[in-house]
């Protein structure tokens, strides 16, 4: 946060000045929410009146999949989002996708048993990409050398280059993504991740790994910011869709259905199904950097009418993990990168200065810029 500037919080939703770019009206709502009421609402309306538009969709998956073993590819992390959309593709639009899961190391024991669970009743087969553990340690390393926020970009990275892959290897013409207005309209600050380069960035992450240990991988799979948001939707036809923006849906909802349906069970705050991203959000975000992760989707949940701004503040005043819970996240994060606990806190206490790596965040945020124009990103970002 910019030391020089007056602390201030969002008085509609709960978005403050850890966010370097945040602007403040007269009555002191934030530029995000006054763009959700502006850029978002109006086409969203909450899900509602996407009927037709849903129902040609799945029409045409269901046609481009005829003859084939699949007809939609869906990355599940074991997350409410993936997971109930996986529910919708399967039981409620009688969809036919290939399901694939990236085993980065860090997948926690409810994580493991909700996949189980979910694909077992939906008779879906779960194909399951385990990263080498090796190359996976050395880079995870190579990321907290930097300095930076936004650390588990290894596996973020892998992820996106998965769904690449294999939509080119079984043929199939739609990726299914699980992002949701409902849960995630408003994006983490991109003044959180000064220095960082695109999670989907080859140049970036390749740079990183050269200039912090000179790691080599041989078998970790790269993609690029082209071959994602042109080559594959632009040359080869492939389209990704977010199919839950076009019905009702309220967390809540999500939370019951799966529960009711598959015994999925909780795992606390968004994206704590991951043992690592729940360490850096829980704990290393907070004490490092000064930045809640939770301020995002509280707010999301705030501005779509889900939750009140009161509720999120009481849930605000507690720190998101126990002093107990985050020592034993640190020393499991250590011992699997087997490395000492201090030379993990020394990354941690390092100097804040800004390391520079190269990278093509240029041509993202051009790309950002013009799907923004297009109406094709319904997030809010800054």
């Amino acid at each position: 946060m910019n030391a020089d500037r007056q602390y201030q919080r969002c008085t509609r939703c709960v978005m403050d000045t850890t966010d370097r770019d945040i602007i403040f009206d007269e009555k002191g709502v934030c530029n995000r929410c006054r763009e959700y009421e502006d850029r978002i609402a109006p086409w969203w309306n909450h899900g509602h009146g996407h009927e037709q538009e849903l129902s040609k969709i799945i029409s045409d998956i269901k046609e481009s999949g005829k003859g084939k073993e699949y007809d939609c590819l869906i990355g599940l992390s074991g997350g409410l989002d993936s997971t109930f959309l996986l529910h919708m593709a399967v039981k409620e639009w009688g969809l036919r996708p290939f399901v694939f899961h990236v085993d980065a190391g860090w997948d926690l024991p409810v994580t493991v048993s909700n996949l189980n669970k979910v694909c077992s009743k939906l008779g879906v087969k779960l194909h399951t990409e385990i990263l080498d553990p090796e190359e996976m340690r050395q880079m995870q390393i190579a990321f907290f050398k930097t300095g930076h926020a936004a650390l588990d970009a290894p596996q973020d990275h892998a992820f996106i280059a998965m769904v690449d892959r294999f939509a080119k290897e079984i043929g199939v013409k739609y990726i299914l993504n699980g992002y949701n207005i409902a849960t995630e309209v408003v994006a983490n600050p991109a003044s959180w991740y000064v220095g960082a380069g695109p999670t989907g960035d080859k140049t970036y992450i390749k740079d990183v790994l050269k200039k912090n240990g000179n790691v080599k991988t041989h078998n970790y799979t790269y993609t690029t910011g082209f071959h994602h948001k042109f080559w594959l939707p632009y040359v080869k036809g492939i389209k990704t869709l977010q199919l839950l923006n076009l019905i009702p849906l309220t967390k809540k909802q999500m939370i019951q259905t799966l529960a009711d349906e598959y015994g999925y069970e909780q795992y606390g705050q968004k994206h704590f199904e991951d043992l690592l991203t729940k360490f850096l959000e829980g704990w290393w975000s907070p004490t490092r950097f000064g930045c809640d992760i939770r301020i995002a989707w509280l707010s999301s949940l705030i501005i779509t009418g889900q939750i009140t701004r009161d509720e999120a503040l009481k849930i605000l005043d507690n720190p998101p993990l126990s002093e107990e819970e985050s020592k034993q996240l640190f020393r499991q994060v250590a011992e699997r990168l087997k490395i000492s606990e201090e030379e993990l806190m020394s990354y941690h206490d390092m100097p804040h200065t800004i390391r520079k790596y190269k990278n093509n965040q240029w041509a993202f945020q051009l790309g950002i810029k013009l799907y923004t124009i297009l109406g094709l990103d319904k997030r809010i970002r800054k």
